[in-house]
């Protein structure tokens, strides 16, 4: 595990090119399996979940030529074993779900031993994804391990999900992009990065409607062709960025910042007295004084900010904004729809001297811009838990220590460096 070394109180500008989205990179990676031509992406990630999974695509036969500097991947998979032999299935369930409908289409079937895990922000569900497969044709057997039969091919059929999934929405398109006839999905998760994978199949030659929408309706093609494709910027790293500049006092210029995915996220911003602008696709923040919460029209009512599926409010950003908020003058209310597990990691905030009361798991009030102290926190094994924790700690005069920030690499590549660059003084330490 690595530390962060955080000596705060600098205020942070400059320009920053943010990443791309990893949670686009690793749906379309997974789908590149679903033809055997060549595949190049650009705005490719370096981040350590894609490292692992395009390590085990390579040892299973994939041919991958990865410029990291130029963020730009090439992937040849039309070698990629067609069994898995005697020792099976070769991920633990977590790390398995993206992989699954593509690996079906390949081999025709699955068996699976593994238990079924989750993380910090609670369990991951397995039973939606093996709905999709059912109602696609296949044939599930769930008595001791998983097994998942498509030898007699999927066909299209009809899902109405109980909740928008963002992982059982990518494999129903990915599953359904190449199965005979048309399939619907209703309930369809729409966050930009299932609009990229969307739009990714889309340029493979897959028919889908209804992209960035609620209902996906996908007319299965018989077969998949390579394509050249970029990936979107990671608008969760576009948010931190900006707040940052907003937090530190600076002005901090974000480009290729995919304005037309921003308008609630900056509707937000406002809530905080913090203005988001544009010059073409660069965004930058304006604040003319100190932070402070925007009293609602309705004086009895707690300003808030709600997270639930896109199009609201993204529950990954919510741990950004209440850093935010921890900075601002006035008291506001956060309530994630979402995880059972998502605000647990309040206590780390606290030890900074934030004032925070936690009303049940799922919501929390922010009584903001109380004087703060630097502190030894320990990072939550959330990605954007831990970035809220470093972005707090870079307001704070002296030095903080966030113990065990490595998940910020899983989503983030070269963001310390980055931090750096706008004038943070920020290292990793052992």
């Amino acid at each position: 595990m690595s530390n962060l070394k955080v000596r705060g109180g600098k205020r942070l500008s400059g320009e920053i090119t943010p990443a791309g989205n990893k949670n686009s990179a690793l749906p379309i990676l997974c789908a590149t399996l679903l033809t055997d031509e060549s595949i190049t992406i650009h705005n490719f990630p370096d981040l350590t979940d894609i490292n692992k999974l395009i390590d085990l695509m390579v040892e299973l036969g994939s041919k991958v030529d990865w410029n990291k500097e130029e963020q730009t991947i090439t992937i040849d998979n039309s070698k990629f074993c067609d069994s898995f032999g005697e020792e099976g299935f070769p991920l633990g369930m977590r790390g398995a779900l993206l992989i699954l409908a593509p690996l079906l289409y390949r081999h025709k079937y699955l068996e699976i031993e593994e238990e079924i895990g989750g993380c910090s922000l609670g369990i991951r569900e397995i039973d939606p994804h093996l709905d999709v497969f059912k109602r696609l044709g296949a044939k599930v057997d769930t008595n001791g391990s998983i097994k998942i039969d498509a030898k007699s091919g999927l066909t299209g059929g009809e899902l109405w999900q109980d909740y928008m999934s963002v992982t059982t929405t990518e494999n129903f398109v990915m599953a359904a992009a190449l199965a005979k006839g048309k399939s619907v999905m209703v309930n369809s998760a729409s966050e930009p990065h299932v609009q990229d994978l969307c739009n990714f199949l889309v340029s493979m030659g897959a028919k889908i409607d209804g992209i960035g929408s609620s209902t996906l309706i996908v007319q299965g093609v018989q077969e998949l062709h390579g394509t050249e494709f970029t990936v979107s910027s990671d608008h969760h790293e576009i948010t931190t960025l900006l707040a940052l500049g907003a937090m530190t006092g600076g002005s901090v210029r974000v480009t290729n910042a995919i304005p037309h995915h921003f308008s609630l996220i900056n509707r937000t911003f406002e809530k905080f007295g913090v203005n988001v602008k544009y010059e073409g696709e660069t965004a930058y923040t304006e604040n003319n004084g100190n932070l402070k919460v925007v009293e609602p029209y309705t004086k009895n009512l707690l300003q808030k900010v709600e997270a639930a599926p896109w199009p609201y409010f993204p529950a990954d950003l919510l741990p950004l904004m209440l850093a935010l908020a921890v900075k601002s003058e006035g008291n506001i209310m956060f309530w994630n729809k979402i995880y059972e597990g998502g605000l647990f990691w309040i206590p780390e905030m606290i030890k900074f001297g934030a004032h925070i009361v936690m009303c049940d798991p799922h919501r929390v009030i922010v009584f903001g811009g109380k004087e703060l102290k630097p502190a030894t926190v320990d990072a939550p094994n959330i990605i954007r838990a831990t970035v809220a924790l470093l972005m707090v700690a870079l307001t704070i005069e002296g030095e903080s220590i966030i113990k065990d920030a490595d998940s910020i690499k899983r989503a983030h590549p070269n963001f310390v460096e980055n931090l750096q660059k706008l004038g943070a003084d920020i290292e990793w330490i052992d």
